[in-house]
């Protein structure tokens, strides 16, 4: 074993078990880097797996994935989009998260989901001034959310970025007390093949 495999080890396993932990989900954030990887489609993860695998064995307080809600136009793409979001949503609800909508403006063919940032940083102010976690893990690239990370590491929590590592966000690295970078390969077993 080398000792980067040594050390990773070691870091996997010594950390509090008891440690409380919420997860923060950018659900359009994530969505985009795991299409980048070209790994399958997002309703092809498995959730469940994916928050424990991120968790490292620290208890699960809560699971919150943040959305633009679709809004059916008439068209067939909007139609489309809507059905695959009412899949996702049914297997968030299933893996135990909750999930929150903001909404989705539409230029063009274009859309742009508004609201989420917003829901993402009152929901770790709630997490921090209620002392309902220890530590934040957030799977966002969303810069605006600085604030809120600084107010959350003021009351004494843990926030914890996760990122990718084929596309980090070296601001978010600076602004977070501890970052975690997935890899491809550290994401391919949680998705299940389908036939």
């Amino acid at each position: 074993m080398r000792s980067k495999d040594i050390c990773e080890a070691f870091l996997w396993y010594t950390f509090d078990m008891d440690e409380r932990v919420v997860i923060f989900i950018d659900g359009s954030n994530f969505y985009f880097k795991l299409k980048e990887l070209n790994l399958g489609r997002l309703l092809d993860l498995d959730l469940g797996k994916f928050a424990k695998f991120i968790a490292r064995k620290r208890k699960i307080v809560k699971k919150c994935y943040f959305i633009g809600k679709v809004r059916q136009d008439g068209t067939p793409k909007s139609e489309k989009l809507f059905d695959g979001q009412q899949k996702l949503l049914g297997r968030l609800k299933n893996a135990g998260f909750v999930y929150k909508l903001g909404y989705l403006l539409k230029t063009g063919d274009i859309y742009h989901e508004k609201g989420v940032d917003v829901q993402i940083a009152v929901d770790m102010m709630e997490a921090a001034y209620e002392d309902l976690c220890d530590r934040i893990i957030l799977i966002s690239s969303d810069t605006d959310l600085a604030p809120a990370i600084a107010k959350a590491r003021s009351k004494g929590k843990v926030v914890e970025y996760v990122g990718f590592s084929h596309k980090p966000s070296v601001a978010m690295v600076s602004f977070c007390s501890e970052s975690t970078l997935l890899k491809k390969e550290d994401l391919e077993e949680m998705f299940v093949v389908k036939e």
